[in-house]
């Protein structure tokens, strides 16, 4: 049974659909009492339906039109656990669930699974031999696929979670798994009503035990990818890039409260073994505040400038090559005029175009440029390669030669009608 369904397994409030939206103090009603009996914190549920039902009556919540209400009772409830959300759908036939069943969507969830690909949504190897695995979602886990091979070979891995809203526990403790030792206590508890369930799998994947992990966040990463950013910080196993993240960390589910109505009840609250706490309300701190949109350039920096110290020294170049063309991100502003460098150099034309150097060799789509250094300049997404612009006496630019990481060179002169 997935876990969203053992966290409520009964005692859902009930809708049935009707013609037209039930007045406000029905709804209002309903969602002290769905609060009530499925929140994780009996003493908390029952003061925060008093409370609900008190201005109900007192009229706080009259005269609102159906979408105005559900946007008022979110906003009266959000800041007292960030996963409250009150939804409003008119065409929507809002029944109860059967005790341990959990809606379906239009077609089964391995299906939706695997039409989605996990939630995975991007896996490269970038420059510098750095792996980087984008997330948008943490889907259920098949327990028989055990490893990632790859992951061992890389100097650092970054995994992107700047999207990621959530998702199951179970990938979430599994991807953990698989960067701590298989004895590691570090994995959440959830405590609910009725038990406790730990975000430990059942089965482990001790994959990359020793290499750096660099997890990229933003306010919009979420409850699981929360729990994934959280616990792997707090077990000291990755640095976090980015900004805040939501602050959402009290898993539950949708309950029905009223013909089209529906709140997102918190039914267990994590509570991680290091920390003693979790990150509700607060978010996912970051050790290394930059904004959401440049975590990844910072993390690069950061993952290349650590492998280098444990590379051998034969063994460096690709990384070097790598961390410098990172570093010219920051500083094009510097680089010199572009014009200069255009013109025909045999087979290949050097144009500018909407402010960027280009390289075209024959019928080969153009390669952007970014300035290095002097006379310098590298492809930001291959920095394998190098175009050095060579002078003559006269300081004219005439001459192109590209330079590969193996050594390798090639020359063009710069054909002389200009």
């Amino acid at each position: 049974m997935r876990w969203l369904s053992l966290i409520l397994a009964a005692g859902l409030a009930s809708g049935a659909a009707a013609q037209g939206a039930p007045p406000p103090r029905i709804v209002v009603e309903g969602t002290a009492g769905a609060i009530e009996q499925n929140y994780f914190d009996p003493e908390r549920a029952a003061a925060i339906a008093a409370d609900l039902r008190a201005e109900a009556r007192a009229g706080r919540y009259d005269g609102l039109a159906p979408e105005a209400l559900a946007v008022a009772l979110t906003r009266r409830l959000s800041p007292l656990d960030r996963h409250f959300r009150v939804t409003y759908s008119p065409a929507a036939e809002v029944q109860a669930p059967a005790a341990g069943d959990a809606p379906e969507p239009a077609y089964g969830r391995e299906e939706q699974d695997r039409r989605d690909g996990y939630g995975f949504r991007e896996v490269a190897l970038l420059p510098g031999n750095i792996g980087y695995l984008k997330l948008s979602r943490f889907a259920p886990i098949d327990f028989e696929q055990r490893d990632w091979p790859a992951w061992r070979a890389a100097d650092a891995i970054f995994i992107d979670l700047r999207g990621n809203g959530g998702g199951d526990p179970s990938m979430v403790g599994y991807l953990v798994s698989a960067f701590v030792p298989a004895d590691a206590n570090i994995y959440n508890e959830f405590r609910f009503r009725q038990g406790r369930m730990s975000e430990r799998p059942p089965v482990l994947s001790t994959a990359a035990l020793s290499t750096p992990v660099y997890i990229l966040v933003s306010g919009r990463t979420a409850s699981g990818a929360e729990a994934f950013a959280y616990t792997m910080q707090a077990a000291g196993r990755a640095t976090i890039v980015g900004e805040p993240t939501a602050g959402a960390a009290n898993p539950g589910r949708d309950v029905p409260v009223a013909p089209g109505y529906a709140v997102f009840v918190s039914a267990a609250t994590p509570v991680n073994p290091v920390t003693n706490g979790n990150w509700e309300g607060t978010g996912v701190r970051t050790d290394v505040a930059v904004p959401a949109v440049e975590a990844l350039d910072h993390a690069h920096v950061l993952a290349l400038e650590s492998a280098l110290s444990r590379i051998p020294a034969a063994e460096r170049i690709d990384a070097e090559w790598a961390l410098d063309a990172q570093r010219a991100r920051t500083r094009q502003n510097e680089a010199p005029p572009l014009d200069q460098f255009a013109g025909r150099f045999g087979d290949a034309t050097v144009f500018v175009q909407d402010g960027t150097l280009r390289y075209r060799q024959g019928r080969r789509p153009a390669i952007a440029l970014i300035w290095l250094n002097g006379e310098v300049f590298v492809p930001p997404d291959d920095p394998r390669f190098r175009y050095t612009f060579r002078r003559d006496r006269a300081g004219q630019v005439d001459a192109n030669e590209i330079e590969t990481e193996s050594g390798e060179r090639s020359l063009r002169t710069r054909d002389q009608a200009r």
